[in-house]
């Protein structure tokens, strides 16, 4: 191989080279749009969610809020309900007494008998 033939492959690869560099670096400029475009589409997408988030956050707290509310009205019930069953065993005890006071003068009860039991007559 002469000298010439041998400087004009070398100047034909180094041409490829080049021109392969040149494909590659606008590949690279291609790929880079299309990420900065991508990544565009993704930060819009991501604002139009941050509306969707507010709302679902204000839907959180009127939830919230509602169960607390909830939780109020269900403790006074409680409240309400023990005072009513407390009120019922005022009212059995006073039966109960006044039947046995009944009993305790009655001479036909012995109210001192192991098996008694207030108004059941023995």
């Amino acid at each position: 191989m002469s000298t010439t033939e041998i400087i004009v492959l070398v100047v034909i690869v180094i041409a490829v080279l080049a021109v392969l560099a040149l494909v590659a670096a606008m590949m690279n400029k291609k790929k880079a749009e299309r990420r900065r475009h991508e990544a565009e589409q993704l930060r819009t997408e991501a604002v139009s969610h941050r509306g969707t988030a507010a709302e679902t956050a204000r839907q959180a707290q009127e939830a919230e809020a509602e169960a607390q509310l909830k939780r109020a009205e269900a403790e006074r019930a409680e409240q309400r309900a023990a005072e009513a069953r407390q009120g019922h065993h005022v009212e059995e005890a006073r039966t109960e007494d006044a039947i046995r006071e009944a009993d305790r003068i009655d001479p036909d009860v012995d109210h001192t008998s192991d098996d008694y039991r207030p108004g059941t007559v023995t």
